[in-house]
């Protein structure tokens, strides 16, 4: 049964939001196995060794805590296991997520300090440090960045904030969401000097939602300790106590693990190198798309244009949700909305995870003939366009 068919239609549904996304065949085959004793030896044997290969994802040799929830839970995890009440911690409005998890962090008690952007670009590193500098009495306990701001497809350069803490020769300890770009873009736990890292199961990693992680420096560990914000669920140190050999202090998502264990069996071999570059590349052809359709990114930075996503503004006057329900009417396939001051503004163009250049092709056909059904005002060309640069760049 295709439960997500309101109605018979031909062909294969294009889900090409960002997230979640398409889940491979190997990895449904993967989670249909029947469920083991999560307290028996060939359990504990399988998740150590599923551990071990999650740290080169998040390319780390520190801890990857694993728990049953979205990433949203990995969020609060990040922040209750190295904060207390009353603590500042310093935030970028990127878009809607980072907005999300700065409300988070207002009710839990913690002071966040929100500085904005346009949605148009990622964090704003200059005015990082600048704060930085000012807070002699290192107040701010916290850095938290998104690192790819799913609501708008911008990056932040989560390398230049860790030189921008050290060049204002700050404690605090740096927090990032690589929901929509950890196993779809480089990313560097370690090399970047990041504290936690908070991850979830639906994008890169190719699996349906249920899983979030943490990666987890020694600093963040130390901090841990004297921390006072209230966690049970969330909280590291009997979650590690138990990883050591295997286990997990509640019950794990069993099926949803068996299903990551293949998913990084795919990524390893393809190469995480070759994983980001196929990303680089899609991402290239679907906004050589837009240009030739005479539209806009809603990134205008091209340093900081995502290889998750792509965020398209309609022009003036029409409206981006209407655009999608005349694709998922007509054609099968479902685009990402607008989120917050975005909604009804843009449409978002998933391209990754399970993705390949006819699947790419197929979605970008998908636009160019909702563009025209709905009457939004474009050039037609786009789809050549990408097909040129797919053709000559394999």
């Amino acid at each position: 049964m295709a439960y997500y068919r309101s109605k018979p239609t031909p062909g294969r549904h294009f889900l090409q939001i960002p997230g979640p996304t398409n889940v491979p065949d190997r990895v449904l085959r993967a989670i249909d196995n029947p469920t083991m004793d999560h307290r028996g030896p060939d359990f504990g044997r399988m998740a150590k060794a599923l551990l071990e290969k999650l740290r080169l994802v998040f390319q780390t040799r520190g801890p990857v805590v694993i728990y049953p929830a979205s990433g949203t839970g990995a969020w609060e995890a990040a922040l209750t296991n190295t904060l207390s009440p009353g603590d500042r911690v310093l935030m970028c409005e990127t878009g809607w997520f980072a907005t999300l998890w700065k409300e988070m962090a207002e009710r839990l008690g913690l002071v966040p300090e929100f500085i904005g952007t346009d949605w148009r670009r990622g964090a704003d590193v200059a005015a990082i440090e600048a704060r930085l500098r000012d807070d002699r009495g290192h107040l701010v306990k916290a850095v938290c960045v998104v690192h790819n701001e799913t609501s708008t497809g911008c990056t932040s350069r989560i390398d230049e904030v860790r030189r921008a803490l050290d060049a204002a020769r700050h404690p605090a300890l740096l927090m990032v969401d690589t929901i929509s770009s950890l196993a779809s873009m480089d990313y560097r736990h370690d090399e970047w000097g990041v504290d936690v890292t908070v991850a979830g199961s639906q994008k890169g990693l190719m699996l349906p939602p249920g899983l979030s992680f943490n990666a987890v420096s020694e600093k963040a560990l130390r901090a841990s300790e004297t921390a006072r914000l209230p966690r049970s669920f969330w909280d590291w140190k009997a979650m590690l106590a138990a990883n050591a050999t295997g286990y997990f202090p509640y019950t794990p998502a069993t099926n949803l693990l068996y299903g990551l264990d293949a998913a990084l069996d795919l990524l390893l071999e393809e190469g995480l190198p070759n994983v980001f570059a196929r990303h680089d590349r899609h991402a290239e052809a679907t906004r050589r798309a837009v240009r030739a359709w005479g539209l806009e990114t809603q990134c205008a930075d091209p340093r900081h244009h995502s290889s998750s996503l792509t965020a398209v503004r309609v022009p003036e006057g029409h409206s981006a949700d209407a655009l999608r329900a005349v694709i998922l009417e007509r054609f099968n396939m479902s685009l990402g909305n607008g989120l917050g001051q975005l909604r009804d503004r843009v449409f978002r163009i998933g391209h990754l995870g399970d993705l390949g250049d006819l699947q790419l092709m197929g979605t970008l056909s998908g636009v160019e003939m909702g563009l025209r059904a709905a009457g939004v005002p474009h050039r037609p060309g786009g789809v050549q366009a990408a097909l040129e640069f797919l053709s000559g760049n394999a």
